[in-house]
C-alpha cells in the first residue's frame, strides 16, 4: 500500500545510548523507510553536558533509513517542555500532523503503522485529539483499540487542527478546572495527583508541558485513541530523565502484533478509565513508599 507518511518529530538532549535504542527500534518498523524524521536537538543548560551534546549531534548525523532526515540543532537551550511545544508548533504548521517521539522510547514494528492509520482515519473528526501508542500494564483484557478523554506522552501523534487547542497557560488551565469542580476527574477519580503537578508547573516546581496537554485536551472534552497493547516502551526510567526517577512499576510487554485501527464508537471508554485508576493506585503507593525509603536511606 502506497501511503504518505507522517513526519516524525524526535526530541533530542544528552542521552546518547537511549537514542541510539531508539533509532534502532524504528528503523525496525516497515514504514521507517517512508516517513520523514526530524530530529530536534536541544543545546546544553551547562559547560558539564556540551561534550553529551556533541556526541549526540555527531550521531544524529549519521542516521540513515528514513525518507529523509531533517536535524534542527538548537543554539540555545529551551529545555524540554518548550523544546518539544515548540517543535509540534513547527512541524504541524508545516505537515499538517506529527508523530512525536522522545530519546527515551523503544518502538514496536507496528508503532508507525497503527500511527498513520489512526492519523489518517481520525483526521478529520475534531472530537478526537491525539493517537496514544502507550498506556501502563493492565490486568484486564481491553478492545483492539479505545478511547481515553485524556493525553499520554510516551509516543503520541495529533493534527494541527487539534494542537491549536493546546493551551500553555497553567494557572488558566487550573483555573477552569476549579470552576467546572473537575479536579476528580482531572486527578482520574482522586487516584494520582495530576493537579499537584499542574500546581507544581505554575509554582515552577517542574516545567512540564504533558500536564497542559492533558489539562486542555480534558477541558475541551476531546479523545485520545489508545492501543489495546502498548506499543512504545519507556527505557528513560534509570535516573537519567529529565521528570523520571528510577522505577520498573511501567514495565509491561511491548505490542509485537498489528493493531487493527477499525470502527469504534467515539465515546470515553470507563473500563479502560478504572484500569488506569487501579494502575494509579499502584504507583502511587510506590512512589510514596520509594520516597520514604530514600528518606531513610534504604534506597536500593
Amino acid at each position: 500500500m502506497t501511503r504518505n507518511c507522517a513526519p516524525i518529530a524526535l526530541f533530542a538532549y544528552t542521552r546518547l545510548d537511549h537514542l541510539q535504542q531508539t533509532i534502532d527500534a524504528l528503523k525496525r518498523d516497515p514504514l521507517a523507510a517512508k516517513s520523514p524524521l526530524i530530529v530536534f536537538s536541544d543545546a546544553p543548560k551547562r559547560n558539564d553536558v556540551a561534550a553529551a551534546v556533541q556526541s549526540v549531534r555527531r550521531y544524529i548525523r549519521t542516521i540513515d533509513g528514513f525518507q529523509s532526515v531533517q536535524i534542527i540543532e538548537r543554539e540555545s537551550n529551551l529545555g524540554l517542555s518548550s523544546s518539544i511545544t515548540s517543535g509540534v508548533t513547527g512541524v504541524c504548521n508545516s505537515h499538517g500532523r506529527v508523530i512525536v517521539m522522545e530519546d527515551d522510547l523503544i518502538t514496536s514494528p507496528h508503532f508507525l503503522t497503527y500511527m498513520n492509520d489512526a492519523l489518517e482515519k481520525y483526521a478529520d473528526t475534531p472530537q478526537v485529539a491525539a493517537v496514544s501508542g502507550f498506556h501502563p500494564p493492565f490486568e484486564a483484557q481491553l478492545p483492539e483499540t479505545f478511547f481515553q478523554c485524556d493525553a499520554e506522552c510516551w509516543g503520541w501523534a495529533t493534527w494541527k487542527r487539534a494542537w491549536e487547542q493546546f493551551n500553555p497557560n497553567g494557572p488558566e488551565l487550573l483555573a477552569e478546572l476549579k470552576r467546572r469542580g473537575m479536579q476528580r476527574i482531572f486527578d482520574q477519580n482522586g487516584t494520582y495527583p495530576y493537579i499537584r503537578m499542574l500546581e507544581g508547573q505554575i509554582a515552577g516546581r517542574n516545567d512540564s508541558w504533558a500536564i497542559r496537554w492533558r489539562a486542555s485536551v480534558i477541558l475541551k472534552g476531546m479523545l485520545s485513541l489508545y492501543p489495546r497493547h502498548a506499543l512504545t516502551h519507556n527505557i528513560g526510567f534509570d535516573g537519567s530523565g529529565t521528570h523520571c526517577l528510577p522505577s520498573d512499576i511501567w514495565d509491561g510487554t511491548l505490542g509485537f502484533e498489528p493493531v487493527k485501527v477499525g470502527d469504534i464508537p467515539l465515546v470515553h471508554s470507563n473500563q479502560a478509565f478504572q484500569e488506569f485508576a487501579r494502575f494509579n493506585r499502584r504507583l502511587w503507593r510506590k512512589t510514596r513508599w520509594d520516597r520514604l525509603k530514600r528518606r531513610l536511606g534504604i534506597a536500593r
